[in-house]
């Protein structure tokens, strides 16, 4: 198999959002289908829901492995008036009183070969039967290739040429982006600062042959399993039957680190100096769990300053190996401010002297 067999370089999950906002408030390039290819989970179909919402348009979404090519083409009906058959198209595709929007055909390339010839049909000519698209509505399509380890059927150079091509692939900053606007349990972002490879291991899946594996979309869930309250024993199992009994048996084991590290709500109640020194984290593990543990906290202006005064003293940490507390600072520093700024506490930070030391430093060595 060639390194890239899609022969395009790989975007995030921002840039092809950003590009499909783009391209959809362009009337030319609308009209033209866009297909995203990815794995499992890396939030295809997310995407295409937060474009058409951010403008404000409706958004038709069929995953066509549910459907029959029936359902997508219409009925055949008995016209006695014009002694003709005559298809009736289906309920959900756009009418002309519906002008404008997004037409998102999910799961393609698995879908049964009858069905994608219609689906191509909307792609190649935005007309299937008797059925025309409106001409202001966009066809997104997405999908895996068969080097995903999903099912999959070819897709000809013929229908290829007739579309835009991005190859969605997963990254760790646009994935813990997500998980911290979303609010993820701080755990799962700290382990996978530190272990980013852990983020997707579909190739090491298809290697072993195993049916479960990690996907980000696997972390979403394992993030909502540390803050159900679960029982230790009910969460093992939860975590072991989402992302397989090796994955499960290393991030327990961090989450005994993390939580035997840094009580960040006690450190919140200390005073600078010595006595926060004594409770700063010696492991690297540790060291993540903090960060993401005060973002996690920080839910008001006390707390937003206090965090800032923890962080800037994280020098003081003291372990058996060096840390990367430098980088895991300015990490906490840019964190912090972004935080604060969606929850309007822009003020708790530009008015704490630790950020303003930190910023002075940052200008001077610039």
């Amino acid at each position: 198999m060639h390194d890239n067999p899609m022969n395009i370089p790989p975007v995030s999950i921002a840039t092809a959002k950003a590009a499909l906002l783009a391209q959809y408030a362009d009337p030319v390039l609308r009209r033209r289908a866009t297909m995203l290819w990815g794995p499992r989970g890396v939030g295809k179909s997310s995407v295409v829901r937060q474009v058409a919402a951010q403008h404000g348009v409706p958004l038709v979404d069929l995953r066509l492995t549910t459907i029959e090519p029936v359902d997508l083409r219409g009925a055949i009906y008995a016209d006695s008036v014009q002694a003709k058959t005559v298809w009736f198209p289906p309920e959900f595709l756009p009418t002309a009183d519906q002008p404008t929007g997004i037409l998102f055909l999910d799961e393609l390339t698995a879908a049964d070969q009858r069905l994608q010839i219609s689906a191509y049909s909307l792609i190649l000519d935005r007309r299937v039967g008797h059925y025309r698209l409106p001409d202001g509505w966009m066809v997104v399509a997405a999908g895996n290739a068969s080097f995903h380890g999903a099912v999959s059927h070819d897709m000809g150079t013929a229908l290829a040429d007739r579309m835009f091509h991005f190859n969605v692939q997963t990254t760790i900053e646009a994935f813990l982006s997500h998980a911290l606007s979303q609010g993820f349990a701080p755990e799962v972002m700290a382990y996978l600062k530190v272990r980013p490879d852990k983020l997707d291991d579909t190739q090491a899946q298809l290697a072993a042959d195993h049916l479960v594996g990690a996907s980000p979309r696997g972390w979403e869930d394992i993030s909502n399993v540390l803050k159900s309250g679960l029982a230790e024993e009910a969460r093992r199992v939860y975590v072991q039957g989402r992302i397989g009994a090796a994955n499960a048996a290393e991030f327990f084991g961090v989450l005994r680190e993390l939580q035997s590290g840094a009580d960040v709500l006690r450190l919140l109640a200390t005073e600078p100096g010595p006595e926060t020194a004594a409770l700063l984290p010696s492991s690297l593990d540790g060291l993540y769990g903090l960060v993401y543990g005060l973002l996690a906290a920080c839910t008001d202006a006390p707390r937003m300053a206090r965090a800032l005064q923890i962080i800037e003293q994280l020098p003081d940490t003291r372990g058996p190996a060096p840390l990367p507390i430098r980088e895991a600072q300015t990490l906490a520093m840019e964190l912090l401010l972004q935080r604060a700024l969606e929850q309007g506490l822009e003020t708790a930070v530009l008015d704490s002297p630790s950020y303003q030391r930190y910023a002075a430093q940052r200008a001077a060595h610039a």
